[in-house]
């Protein structure tokens, strides 16, 4: 019979996962993208979860929790990045059982307690299945009320020693990353990304590449490139992203040297809504925006493309 020691101890934490940022910052992809786990692995340790991924994620979360902490874990706090949709997706399931802190930076509380919309993606930019189909992914407002509170001024979360909070802005107005300076492990959200989210065949294979961020969804590009030369500053040694693999060492510094180097052309459109003109917004959420783009040829494609893949896939079989 086992005893409830061995019940209760992790049975994984030995596998190496490709999104996994050290041994105490264990990574997980919800369908295509990241949510990770800092802390180090053993029954009963302190630990806090870095985003929440996408619905329908929470069991596998919490079993990934009990793995690397034990039966019945729960963390000391949940920090997001920032509040997009496929950043937030479990986390008013997470709360009803977890009665935790849930930190966010102060520019991204409008969308998160129910004050103001995310700026509308723009699915004319991007140039790929991800960045067509944006249309349809919902801008808020979540509204999850009392449970999120700011970060403090001083950008130090009491619940992640050692780890500071970085003012990364431009995909989102609030936008954080995370990094801790004594061994230079950064974990960045998505101020930039390790494959090309714009593109669904990249997304599939997990195509690795230091990319900017999803340019469908970033409403202020000076800020965006701005941000992306801060964290490469920091020359991190080991970097996890809201979507793509981790990675380590030369492959990081000299992929984010690159993109720092030459965002204007690797990641910034030639054309867009908020190319030329940002999306203005402050601490109530949205102020200004410019015009939209037209966007009616991204759309009718990527509807011809869903219509098309749900053809194939209904169509009767001849095997049958």
């Amino acid at each position: 019979m086992e005893s409830q020691l061995d019940l209760d101890t992790p049975t994984d934490t030995g596998t190496a996962s490709p999104y996994d940022v050290t041994s105490d910052v264990a990574g997980m992809k919800t369908l295509f993208v990241n949510l990770f786990f800092v802390g180090t692995p053993g029954v009963g340790n302190p630990w806090v979860l870095v985003d929440t991924g996408l619905p329908g994620y929470a069991g596998q979360i919490k079993n990934k929790a009990e793995s690397l902490f034990g039966m019945g874990t729960k963390p000391q706090a949940i920090v997001l990045t920032h509040g997009h949709f496929d950043h937030t997706g479990t986390l008013k399931t997470l709360l009803k059982d977890w009665d935790v802190p849930v930190y966010a930076h102060k520019l991204e509380l409008p969308y998160l307690t129910g004050k103001s919309s995310y700026p509308p993606p723009d699915p004319a930019i991007g140039g790929g299945m991800m960045a067509y189909t944006s249309f349809i992914f919902p801008t808020g407002p979540d509204n999850f009320g009392d449970r999120i509170q700011a970060i403090a001024d001083d950008n130090v979360i009491p619940e992640l020693p050692g780890w500071r909070v970085i003012h990364t802005p431009g995909h989102a107005p609030g936008h954080i990353s995370l990094f801790r300076d004594a061994d230079r492990t950064l974990i960045a959200g998505d101020a930039f990304v390790t494959t090309d989210q714009n593109s669904a065949i990249a997304v599939a294979t997990q195509r690795e590449e230091v990319h900017g961020p999803p340019a469908y969804f970033t409403c202020n590009w000076e800020d965006a490139q701005q941000s992306v030369k801060k964290l490469a500053s920091l020359n991190p040694r080991a970097a996890g992203t809201g979507h793509g693999v981790s990675m380590h060492g030369l492959d990081l510094e000299l992929g984010l040297n690159r993109l720092s180097h030459h965002f204007d052309e690797l990641s910034i459109p030639s054309k867009g809504r908020y190319v030329k003109r940002p999306a203005v917004t402050d601490e109530s959420g949205i102020v200004d925006m410019p015009t939209p783009t037209s966007f009616y040829v991204a759309r009718a494609l990527s509807i011809g493309l869903l219509v098309g893949l749900a053809a194939y896939l209904l169509w009767p079989s001849n095997d049958d």
